[in-house]
């Protein structure tokens, strides 16, 4: 079982990274070209490429040369539904931290007034 456990790990290892989330945001929307991503992104040729071998490698994107333009696209549909639940829990987390923040930022503070009146009283 400890080996599924380091296979999850590994591919999750994967995702720790920005851009290759913000890739991967782009290629939901269906296949893309090395040099659109370039200027999607704002990567340079040689870190894109880098950051393409690394999904590749893990199975998350597959590629198709045409030309001396490569495309790439999302490998399996589930690898979006997953990055879109994260976002979802996410964005849950952030709620429920503004919603603390609001309640302790709403919360009346007693002056210090306050406590040496009720000391003396």
């Amino acid at each position: 079982m400890e080996e599924i456990y380091e296979l999850q790990a590994d591919i999750c290892k994967i995702f720790a990274n920005a851009k290759r989330m913000e890739i991967i945001n782009i290629l939901k929307d269906g296949e893309a070209s090395a040099n659109e991503l370039i200027e999607r992104t704002g990567s340079s040729k040689a870190n894109l490429s880098q950051h393409m071998a690394a999904l590749r490698a893990k199975g998350v994107i597959l590629t198709r040369r045409e030309g001396v333009n490569m495309y790439y696209r999302i490998a399996n549909p589930k690898i979006i539904q997953a990055c879109n639940l994260m976002k979802e829990v996410l964005a849950e987390q952030i709620q429920e931290k503004g919603r603390i923040i609001s309640i302790l930022t709403n919360t009346p503070k007693k002056s210090p007034e306050s406590k040496s009146v009720k000391q003396r009283g």
